[in-house]
């Protein structure tokens, strides 16, 4: 789905906690999130950290939506 949306023109981040399947699949901008069951948080984090955190991962996806890539790039947190 992402390489077909790619391909129509929009550019896409795929936010994953599996990296190597996202690169399997073809994603182009790829955003490592936290763990499975908790992708863009972390339960055991107290509420301010964990929206902290939230707010983190979304930054850094839309700092990728705006890079031109040539192909696959992981975008690691900073």
């Amino acid at each position: 789905m992402v390489k077909e949306v790619e391909r129509a023109g929009i550019p896409v981040v795929h936010m994953c906690t599996v990296v190597p399947i996202s690169l399997t699949v073809g994603a182009n901008r790829i955003v490592p999130t936290i763990a499975i069951p908790h992708p863009l948080g972390d339960p055991k984090l107290e509420p301010h950290e964990e929206k902290a955190l939230r707010r983190k991962l979304v930054e850094r996806a839309l700092e990728a939506l705006e890079t031109e890539v040539e192909g696959q790039t992981v975008f690691e947190m900073k």
